[in-house]
This record gives structure tokens, sequence and C-alpha cells, in this order.
């Protein structure tokens, strides 16, 4: 499996970004995939994830200005982020597993063993 992001750049408070991840050597109905962040000196956090019976976990900080979507044919997932601020500033990195998530756990890292490289996300 392999997930490469896209779209991650610098952004003033307020704006809004879009993220995309396409994977290969996965498919949707195979498991979960979402996107989690890293700032520097934190934990990676979940920012939200959606599974392959199309149920979705967000992060409480992201709720109401993060969206997540799928697009099957193009094995792709993306994570609209409006409204950013200056503590979504973090490298965000899409991950997956093969297999099934308990949907109040979607968004846990220790769940997801394919990561790709990231790509920073800087608010001002």
């Amino acid at each position: 499996v392999q997930l490469v992001e896209s779209g991650g750049g610098s952004v003033q408070a307020g704006g809004s970004l879009r993220l995309s991840c396409v994977a290969s050597g996965y498919t949707y109905d195979k498991g979960c995939m979402g996107w989690f962040r890293q700032a520097p000196g934190k934990e990676r956090e979940g920012v939200a994830v959606i599974d392959a019976l199309d149920r979705i976990g967000y992060a409480d900080s992201v709720k109401g200005r993060f969206t997540i979507s799928r697009d099957n044919a193009k094995n792709t997932v993306s994570l609209q982020m409006n409204d950013l601020q200056p503590e979504d500033t973090a490298m965000y990195s899409c991950a997956a597993v093969l297999g099934q998530v308990p949907v109040r756990r979607l968004v846990q890292s220790a769940f997801y063993n394919y990561w790709g490289q990231g790509t920073q996300v800087t608010v001002s």
C-alpha cells in the first residue's frame, strides 16, 4: 500500500485548503483511510477518517470546519479544511489500515499501519 498526499501550503487564519491522498495497492472497501496531524512538540492527532461503510470520525477540534470525502473511482480521500486557525498548523499525513476499526476509535492512530510522507499545513 502506498499513500501520496498533496495540497498542503500556507494560508492566513480563516482561509481554506484541500488535501488529497491517492492510494495504490488499496481499495476503499478494504478498510479505513484518513488524515492525521502532528505539530512540533505534540503527539500525533487523528483529524478525520472514513471507513469502508462510509462511517466518519472527526476530532472534536475540527468538527464543523473540516470535511473528509472519498472518490472511490480514483482511490482518493480528500480533506476540505475551512476556517483554518494557527492551531491547525501541523504536518498532515494520510493513513490507512486494512480491516475494520471500531467506529468510536476511527481517529486513533494506533490502528493504522500504512502512512504517507505527509504534507505541511501552516496557518498564520
